[in-house]
């Protein structure tokens, strides 16, 4: 998915519009430097520090924003815990050293659950309207915590069916609470499961296709 460069003099800012969820957190956060329905350069990275323009980046939740260092400033960190979110009614908000289908994918990602993106594993909006509707509390299952909490976290999308995951994850609600640690997790994206975000083996019986 190709990026537009925004290149300023102490760091540069890529946006892939394809991967952006609308979750605004840049344009609420330095509307100075991230100006919404702008004419021009919607990112304008001299009109703030580069640690703060860094600082809203790392806060995209889709990885649809990432950015290059130019004054000698940290590039962005790997997490110390590999975390997916169940956003409510939408989609799995991943934070980790990602590993998507074979492509290292950054560190921040928001993969379709609701079975209707046109650019499957990520999410395109369509969540919204297709009405989706599937929470983001989850109850919280009995498990121990992990003894390697960060690490390289492998997503294969099955064909026509859930999201395989391996490596060390938390598996949290929209709001920060932990609903299970794994090793391994096979995750709905057909959105049809009655166990969300949990597959339940429900995209066999309605025929989903993931092409």
């Amino acid at each position: 998915m190709s990026a537009d460069t925004f290149k300023g003099k102490t760091i540069t800012v890529y946006s892939r519009g394809g991967r952006c969820i609308h979750s605004r957190n840049c344009v609420l956060a330095r509307p100075d430097a991230f100006v919404p329905n702008a004419g021009g350069d919607w990112i304008r990275p001299d009109a703030a520090p580069a640690e703060d323009i860094a600082a809203v980046v790392r806060n995209c939740p889709s990885g649809a924003l990432t950015y290059e260092r130019h004054d000698g400033g940290p590039g962005e960190p790997p997490p110390p815990v590999n975390v997916v979110r169940v956003l409510e009614n939408g989609p799995l908000a991943f934070h980790a050293s990602l590993d998507i289908d074979g492509d290292a994918s950054g560190y921040r990602a928001t993969l379709c659950r609701c079975g209707q993106s046109a650019q499957k594993p990520f999410c395109d909006g369509s969540h919204r309207s297709s009405a989706f509707r599937a929470s983001g509390e989850p109850d919280t299952q009995e498990s121990s915590p992990l003894e390697e909490r960060g690490g390289s976290l492998k997503v294969k999308p099955a064909a026509n069916g859930p999201l395989i995951v391996e490596g060390p994850l938390e598996i949290c609600t929209g709001t920060g609470r932990t609903i299970t640690r794994t090793k391994k997790a096979a995750l709905c994206r057909c959105g049809s499961s009655a166990n969300k975000p949990f597959c339940d083996g429900t995209h066999a019986r309605i025929g989903f296709k993931s092409g």
